[in-house]
Order: C-alpha cells, then structure tokens, then sequence
C-alpha cells in the first residue's frame, strides 16, 4: 500500500544545531517588526527549532507582520479606509502567516510539533482490544 505525502508537510523537530539564546532584532525591522521578534523568539528558542540558518526568514515573517500592524494604524487613523491600503494589508498577512506556519507559530503547525511524540497510539484508540 502506497501511502501518499504530497502536500503534507514534515514535522518540526528539535534541531541539534538550535540557537540557544535569542539574537538582538536586526536594527533595520520597523518598531512594529521588532516588537514581533521579541515576542516569538523565546517561544522558538525553547522549542529548540531555530537555527542561524533560519534568521532570514524570521526576519522576514517579523517584516510582513509588522507591516500588517503598521498599515492598521493607518487605517484606523482615516476617516474611510482606503481600499488599495487594506489590500497590501491583506497580502502582508497573508504572508506572515504563510510564513509563521513554517516555524511552528500557529495552531496547526504547533500540532505537528507535537506529532512527532506519538509511537503506539492504541492507548487513545477506544476501539483498540486489549
């Protein structure tokens, strides 16, 4: 029987050469993007999935989801929201998340980090005959 993972992305999984401690923001990311960086670099620090190798796209994700929240503000500001603004808005966030379900940022790709623990699952199956 073929079993088919076209589509299905692999799980996060610790990674032996992991940062072990958070660099500094790089001074060029928007104060919105640096507020980002602050607030997930711990959490993927302490899942041991980040690696120097991988800085570039967190700079990135931190980019688009702070461009996301600076377009915000400016709307908010307007008295009638302008249309193209809340559709370079929509593309920011549409890569952000894109971009933050690469490193376990959401709920789904939290799941997969989890489903790597997984060995025998008969204890969870309620139909399993023991």
């Amino acid at each position: 029987m073929s079993i088919h993972h076209r589509g299905v992305k692999p799980a996060l999984t610790s990674d032996s050469e992991a940062l072990t401690k958070a660099p500094p923001a790089p001074a060029y990311l928007s104060s919105q993007a640096k507020a980002e960086w602050k607030r997930i670099m711990p959490q993927l620090i302490a899942r041991q999935i980040i690696t120097r190798a991988d800085l570039a796209g967190i700079e990135n994700y931190c980019s688009a989801a702070g461009a996301a929240r600076q377009i915000a503000e400016i709307i908010n500001a307007m008295p009638v929201p302008d249309l193209k603004l809340g559709g370079l808005q929509i593309r920011y966030m549409q890569t952000a998340r894109q971009l933050a379900a690469e490193y376990g940022l959401t709920p789904t790709s939290r799941a997969r980090i989890g489903s790597n623990a997984t060995g025998d699952d008969d204890d969870d199956n309620p139909l399993a005959i023991t």
